[in-house]
């Protein structure tokens, strides 16, 4: 399927048509640009005092090392290298602040420009972009000069685009049968011209201004992902609002969020999602999209353009992505669902109502900076245990166990297999993460293994790995995944989704 994106200078107006947003463009008006330079998280990144400084670090650190979340204790660790290295021979200091206190301000809802947020099952805070912040690297790469505009591929994909429409809303049988045997004639005369020999094929412009437009869509689909969790968290926020504030029965309240399908499941934006998800899930799919992309790094008229290792895999990134987001929209529809749990509703009428009552409140004051002290707890009691409090001891009963061991006769056990276990060199595993520190500051270990293939399996992953949980030059983060490949036997291409492994310099390390 082909896609386009259009860049117009014009501002989206919103209406319903029954259950379909609709969205229809209007010229720029001043006072809406003024309330939107106020509320836009983009522009307030982009008129910064520090802008260049944020900006040029989130690219560093979500965008070239392809990160989508980090935990804080690295990302600190980060931000710290980066100042000192923007501060190395320079006698001012425009950075006064640290790096600790630079991410508690961009992630201040008044800046919006990084998400704070723990995930499930960890009390480590981890960060990653808004969507916000993603349009502004995505604007800021549309400034930079292209030595190369097509316009035949979007013009191609414009017409597409408008077939896929009218054959999609076509309700009469007959012209639909029409288009068919067109197609099927306009095969079959494509066919007689192969068989004869006459094949036409693309020129290097063509595929380039296909390839770019390709490289496009492809990131900016990858970005797409952070809007779309962010939309189906707003959505959750505005329907537990209504819930919150709502004053009817109770059993007007379950019909109306929870009559047939769940409300940000069925959602437009959610339909969409699921879609691409099943899409994307399917093995053919997979499968496809991998052969077709190590058909297009082959062919050498796209150039330098093939030593973009990360386009490449772009579809597993989406994978990563949507496998993200469709944790978040599973975690949120459980999380409302529970919200409105009937059991709990009649079996704690009065916390509900305490509850209800909090958050009505807290819904009004969300967007007050609360300042001093604005909570109290009860203090904390020391629980006595005295000793003659204690029950006396009583010995357990014994037990009488009767065995019987059988033995039979000796049996012969071929043991050659024990001695067939593959010995994985850790000194050459060593000295491939230390050569390839050399040239970095830090590296993932599925970008290690795009550089040094693996050579004896799954084994020497292992031992990898074992690497990084033994030395303290290594950090691995269970949250996030990676795919790493190898060829097993037979040139069969294995994969394997392990915990994110980042080697770094910050200790000194050498070869055991």
């Amino acid at each position: 399927m082909n896609h386009i994106k259009l860049s117009i200078f014009i501002i989206n107006f919103s209406c319903n048509v029954g259950n379909l947003v609709i969205r229809y463009n209007m010229p720029f008006d001043f006072y809406d640009l003024i309330n939107k330079k106020k509320i836009e998280s983009s522009w307030r990144l982009m008129n910064a005092d520090n802008g260049p400084l944020i900006i040029s670090f989130f690219d560093k650190v979500f965008r070239e090392d392809g990160l989508r979340q980090i935990d804080e204790y690295n990302l600190v660790l980060r931000l710290d290298d980066y100042l000192y290295q923007l501060m190395d021979g320079r006698e001012d200091d425009p950075f006064p602040r640290t790096a600790s206190d630079y991410l508690e301000e961009w992630t201040k809802p008044e800046r919006g420009w990084l998400r704070k947020f723990y995930p499930s099952g960890s009390d480590i805070p981890h960060y990653e972009l808004t969507a916000g912040s993603e349009k502004v690297l995505q604007w800021i790469d549309s400034l930079a000069s292209r030595r190369f505009i097509g316009t035949e591929s979007r013009l191609q994909t414009c017409f597409d685009l408008l077939k896929q429409i009218v054959q999609g809303v076509e309700t009469d049988s007959e012209v639909r049968i029409k288009e068919l045997q067109e197609q099927r004639a306009q095969i079959g005369r494509e066919i007689e011209r192969i068989a004869s020999g006459d094949i036409s094929i693309m020129d290097q412009r063509q595929i380039i201004e296909r390839f770019m437009q390709f490289k496009q869509i492809a990131q900016e689909l990858r970005s797409d992902f952070t809007a779309v969790e962010g939309n189906f968290r707003e959505l959750d926020r505005e329907i537990r609002e209504e819930i919150a504030t709502f004053s009817g029965k109770k059993g007007e309240l379950l019909e109306q969020f929870f009559g047939n399908h769940d409300k940000i499941t069925s959602s437009d934006e959610g339909k969409s999602f699921r879609a691409f998800w099943d899409f994307i899930m399917s093995p053919d799919s997979q499968e496809e999209l991998s052969r077709q992309l190590d058909r297009v790094f082959e062919l050498e008229e796209i150039g330098e353009l093939r030593e973009d290792a990360t386009l490449r895999r772009i579809h597993f990134d989406w994978i990563a992505a949507g496998e993200t987001t469709q944790r978040t929209v599973a975690r949120l529809s459980r999380q409302l669902r529970r919200f409105l749990d009937d059991r709990v509703i009649l079996e704690n009428r009065r916390i509900t109502e305490l509850l209800d009552d909090i958050e009505r409140k807290a819904f009004k004051v969300r967007e007050d900076n609360l300042t001093g002290d604005w909570m109290e707890t009860e203090g904390l009691r020391v629980h006595l245990s005295l000793p003659m409090e204690q029950p006396l001891y009583s010995p357990p009963p014994v037990q009488e166990l009767i065995s019987m061991i059988e033995f039979e006769e000796e049996q012969e056990i071929d043991t050659s297999g024990l001695f067939n276990l593959i010995n994985v060199d850790k000194e050459r595993l060593y000295k491939n993460i230390e050569q390839a520190l050399k040239e970095k500051g830090q590296i993932r270990l599925d970008q290690l293994l795009e550089e040094k293939p693996l050579e004896q399996g799954l084994a020497e992953l292992i031992t990898y790995l074992h690497i990084a949980e033994m030395e303290p030059f290594a950090s691995v983060s269970e949250e996030i995944k990676d795919y790493t490949f190898w060829n097993g036997k037979g040139d069969i291409i294995r994969k394997a989704l392990v915990p994110r492994v980042i080697f770094t310099q910050r200790s000194t390390h050498g070869i055991p």
